[in-house]
C-alpha cells in the first residue's frame, strides 16, 4: 500500500503472502499472481531489492556483533585463568614458606 499498488492488496492476501513468501517473488510470480503491469513489477521487485539488502546488512551487523561478544569473553576467562593461576601460585608460595619454617 506505501508503494500505491493496493489494488494487489487483495490477491496477495488471498494467495497468503507474508513477508517471508514476498522475498521469494520474482517477476513471474508477481505475473502469476495478477501485477500484469511491467511498471508496478518493476516497482516491487527495487523494493524488494532494497529490502534484501537492507536485510543482508542487519545479519552481517548482527553476526559482527556476536563474534565480538565471543572474543570478549574469550578475554574475560582468560583474564579470569591468569587470575586464578596467580591465586593459586601465592597460595602455594604461602603454603612453602610455612612448611619451610
Amino acid at each position: 500500500m506505501s508503494l500505491n499498488l493496493e489494488q494487489y492488496v487483495s490477491e496477495f492476501s488471498a494467495q497468503n503472502i507474508n513477508g517471508e513468501h514476498l522475498l521469494q517473488l520474482d517477476g513471474s510470480k508477481l505475473k502469476a499472481l495478477g501485477m500484469t503491469s511491467s511498471q508496478d513489477r518493476a516497482v516491487i521487485k527495487r523494493k524488494l531489492k532494497e529490502m534484501k539488502a537492507s536485510l543482508e546488512k542487519a545479519r552481517k551487523a548482527q553476526e559482527k556483533m556476536e563474534k565480538q561478544r565471543e572474543k570478549l569473553r574469550k578475554k574475560e576467562q582468560e583474564q579470569l585463568q591468569r587470575r586464578t593461576k596467580k591465586t593459586d601460585k601465592c597460595s602455594s608460595d604461602a603454603t612453602e614458606g610455612t612448611n619451610e619454617q
